[in-house]
């Protein structure tokens, strides 16, 4: 409903909205998009193959603490790297205020610093939030290499560097474009890191279009070409997937072969991993601690506790309803296995690669119209004046949560019945079981784990949220992450430092998850 919605708002009568925006916002838009995705993917692929081969193939001092350590930028959003970063490097900020002290410099004039708020800072903040996606995909498909090509490969004389671009690399390309992909999408979705950047995006020309133009038609139109911009990703990642099959040589897992690294090689090895970690994640961490202690009464505040319950309530009501759905989505495509019960499974899960502020505008419309159906059906039958109750309850934006991070619960859901014999429910319905019953009483407690980590994932994804939050949320309605962007908009984000810090420590808890799952395929010691 809310992608039938924008078309119909995008090419309905806009007037001369179109060719206004053609001539003016979407050039300028789409090349900066552009150069702003294809700079992030580069550095994604760069920084995440490079380091999962190492954590994987390599051996040296620190390696089974990167393994887990370089997910830890996750916990995050690129929105709060983005204010840090700034925090950190701008004139006034630790970093340069050090330079002129140790060199005497009175003022910018007297040297030359990099601007971060520019297109290649922005690449480089995001790219360093984003890499481990192409970490994750990456790391997995060099765990499940097959040790026997990498023993042929080194029998034949390749050394490491040879090994890695002639065998490795190209049967890991499938999940390098998988992660990447993802990278990309959370690029295009991103609003609070290229505005303040002063990068002019799709995304922000959607939310400068309609909240400051007033215009719903024309940023409906710059959503389609954003959404046309997602079609073309999850086109190009099903094309480079499509030819590339592999398999494993042996019947069972062999140790993978690995070099050991000494002296200079090592400690290159360290701080190769070292540095992504350092720059994404602990620096961030101390200029939000910094912060909070500097500016911890203006951080305590009703503003604050408000918004944080906000966000709890928010997160918590997404986190049942898209699991208690996707649920029921799974476990009606495994009583069904039909090609439609397919397709709509499928459709249904696809919201999690639309932006979120291509999901508000679409979902506006028809929320907006119910709205106006419940409250003029109330006023003429009960004489009770109800007001815009979808909307201002924050309902728009449980929908919007729903929409976008459905396939968290759904592959959740999925995966749990996956494991689960059809001989148990065959048995259970043989016992006079309804297909209900049986959820309930077998197969509820079994997928029970798989369940609780789809839903905290969801949890923790509400609670970063922002686009969709910014352009659905009610009249003086504040979450955490509203909170941080407002503040970080007036250059006061000392003010928001605590609202930050409290979503980075929630974001950890994902994190935690994906390092317990995405453990050695194969059973190798570390040193």
């Amino acid at each position: 409903m809310p992608i039938i919605s924008l078309i119909v708002i995008a090419f309905g009568d806009a007037g001369e909205v179109w060719p206004h925006l053609i001539s003016t916002v979407l050039p300028r838009a789409v090349v900066t998009t552009a150069w702003l995705m294809l700079g992030v993917g580069i550095l994604t692929i760069v920084i995440g193959v490079s380091t999962a081969w190492l954590v994987t193939m390599c051996r040296f001092p620190g390696r089974g603490i990167f393994q887990w350590a370089l997910l830890v930028p996750l916990a995050i959003p690129t929105y709060i790297v983005a204010y840090a970063a700034v925090d950190l490097l701008d004139y006034s900020g630790p970093a340069q205020n050090a330079l002129r002290w140790l060199f005497g410099f009175k003022n910018a004039r007297d040297y030359w610093f990099p601007e971060i708020r520019s297109l290649p800072g922005a690449i480089l903040v995001m790219s360093l939030v984003l890499y481990p996606y192409v970490y994750l995909t990456s790391r997995a498909t060099f765990l499940l290499q097959s040790a026997c090509a990498l023993d042929v490969s080194r029998t034949l004389g390749a050394g490491p560097l040879r090994l890695f671009f002639a065998v490795a690399l190209p049967l890991a390309r499938p999940a390098i474009v998988v992660g990447v992909t993802l990278a990309m999408m959370e690029c295009l979705n991103d609003i609070g890191a290229v505005e303040f950047f002063g990068v002019k995006t799709l995304t922000f020309s959607v939310y400068d279009t309609w909240l400051n133009r007033s215009s719903l038609a024309g940023a409906a139109q710059i959503s389609t070409v954003m959404l046309l911009v997602v079609l073309l990703l999850l086109w190009l990642e099903r094309r480079g997937r499509s030819k590339q099959r592999f398999a494993v040589t042996s019947r069972r897992y062999q140790a993978l072969p690995s070099y050991q690294l000494t002296g200079i090689r090592a400690l290159s090895a360290f701080l190769a991993c070292l540095a992504p970690i350092i720059l994404g994640f602990i620096l961030p961490a101390l200029v939000l601690a910094r912060s909070v202690m500097l500016h911890w009464q203006d951080n305590l505040n009703t503003d604050f506790f408000v918004a944080m319950g906000n966000s709890l309530l928010l997160a918590v009501c997404a986190a049942i309803l898209t699991a208690a759905i996707g649920t029921a989505l799974a476990y009606f495509a495994r009583l069904h296995n039909s090609m439609f019960v397919a397709a709509i499974t499928r459709i249904s899960s696809v919201g999690y690669a639309v932006p979120g502020t291509v999901l508000a505008v679409g979902i506006l419309i028809p929320i907006a119209s119910l709205d106006n159906l419940i409250a003029s059906t109330m006023r003429d039958w009960f004489g009770i004046a109800t007001g815009l109750i979808l909307i201002s309850s924050g309902a728009a934006m449980l929908y919007a949560y729903c929409v976008r991070f459905m396939a968290m619960s759904y592959g959740a859901g999925e995966t749990g019945l996956q494991r689960i014999s059809p001989n148990l429910d065959a048995a259970a319905r043989t016992l006079g079981r309804s297909p209900f019953r049986t959820l309930i009483e077998i197969d509820l407690p079994m997928i029970r784990p798989a369940l609780i980590s789809g839903a905290l994932l969801v949890f923790v994804d509400v609670m970063k949220e922002l686009p969709a939050t910014i352009l659905l949320r009610p009249f003086n309605f504040e979450t955490l992450a509203t909170l941080v962007y407002g503040q970080a908009s007036l250059e006061a984000f000392e003010k928001a430092s605590l609202a930050a810090l409290t979503i980075v420590l929630v974001g950890i808890l994902p994190v935690i998850v994906l390092s317990r799952t995405s453990g050695n395929a194969h059973q190798d010691e570390d040193t």
